[in-house]
């Protein structure tokens, strides 16, 4: 059974969004500041050399829009080349490929994906997969990279009333520009007293 890692870009404050023509967000690409050639190392690292993508249908248009048209780069590459699982009720309407549809019911699709032999799946943005996943024990690992910033508004890593859960911390890694990539083993319902 493969993997299922959420990696995503994360202010300390937990907004993941990062364009500003989404629902009046107005900080554009606030990642860009902290980029740096170590930080592009580690996340192609965290990825690994072959994956395969699972995507909202708002973050593949998106992307869809920017990457097959890329410079050729170690992640361009990557990105294009992945299979792209797509949550969408359009998947006839899917181009940038290899792509599929990933059905009309997200968990048993998910599930069915899972099982499959292949790389691991990799969930970048989408930020509204991400809660159904946690809450239904289908993700493995989340990797946060973790921007020194406090934003005050937009998309939230989790939605409200995402069920609560408990994470095993497996490795965090420092870079130059003040990001922190950690990697998180999830480990199921959160225990207390």
């Amino acid at each position: 059974m493969r993997k299922l890692k959420i990696l995503e870009h994360i202010s300390l404050d937990g907004v993941i969004q990062n364009s500003a023509d989404e629902n009046g967000f107005p900080y554009d690409d606030w990642t860009a500041p902290y980029r740096t050639p170590t930080g592009r190392e580690a996340v192609l690292a965290a990825q690994g050399e072959r994956f395969d993508l699972l995507l909202g249908r708002r973050t593949y248009d998106m992307w869809s829009g920017y990457w097959p048209k890329a410079p050729s780069s170690p992640m361009a590459d990557r990105l294009n080349a992945a299979k792209k699982y797509v949550a969408t009720h359009r998947p006839e309407s899917l181009e940038w490929g290899p792509s599929e549809g990933i059905g009309p019911d997200l968990i048993e699709g998910v599930r069915r994906v899972k099982s499959q032999d292949g790389p691991d799946l990799i969930l970048w943005g989408s930020s509204t997969l991400t809660s159904t996943l946690l809450e239904h024990g289908l993700a493995d690992e989340v990797l946060l990279l973790t921007y020194p910033v406090l934003l005050g508004t937009g998309k939230r890593f989790f939605a409200e009333g995402t069920p609560a859960r408990a994470s095993e911390l497996v490795s965090t890694q420092a870079m130059p520009s003040g990001i922190i990539l950690s990697t998180y083993k999830v480990a199921g319902p959160l225990q207390t007293q």
